[in-house]
């Protein structure tokens, strides 16, 4: 890594440091903000949850297929596959959070061991989307400044748990999709 990417990293590294903190905590105190609770005159956003599940199933299309493209050594398409996979999470994150401010949570209807499938999946999905944040910021602050070992390093453990989050995501709108009202 050149002298420029160690400069470049560093200052990216703050921002991964800051947006792994704000991010959780921003998304969480959003969550629990309720618009039509508070007053406004909102519409109810209840036609997102199939749209960004749709958006995370899209995401795990986008992760094997920049990890096909890199290993046939295609550079150029893993890199906008990637971004690509970057940009739909942050669409998806919008999108969830939106649908949160504006509409009335949905509890899951099932029972027995269905109920402890879903829940499992839930929050083993909640927990690894926090977790996954530093570790798609830092993998791909790696790539960027072209600290390509590292970022090979790093993106061996980013890739399942990434592809692990965007999948559960759809398993979870699948599982409580018959609930919604």
């Amino acid at each position: 890594m050149s002298e420029v990417d160690h400069v470049k990293a560093k200052k990216y590294n703050k921002w991964v440091v800051v947006l792994s903190i704000v991010i959780p905590l921003v998304v969480a105190a959003l969550f629990g903000v309720n618009l039509r609770s508070l007053g406004y005159d909102v519409e109810p956003l209840t036609f997102l949850p199939p749209i960004y599940a749709t958006i995370n199933g899209f995401t795990a299309v986008l992760l094997i297929g920049a990890v096909m493209a890199i290993k046939n050594k295609n550079v150029v398409l893993h890199e906008n596959l990637m971004t690509t996979a970057i940009y739909c999470s942050v669409v998806f994150l919008v999108l969830y959070v939106a649908y949160h401010m504006t509409s009335d949570s949905t509890k899951f209807g099932g029972e027995g061991v269905v109920a402890y499938i879903y829940y499992f999946i839930l929050i083993t999905h909640i927990i690894l989307s926090i977790i996954i944040i530093p570790f798609v910021l830092i993998t791909y602050v790696r790539a960027i400044t072209n600290d390509i070992e590292r970022h090979k390093k790093i993106a061996k453990i980013t890739f399942p748990i990434w592809l692990y989050v965007a999948i559960t995501g759809v398993v979870v709108y699948l599982m409580i999709s018959p609930y919604y009202t």
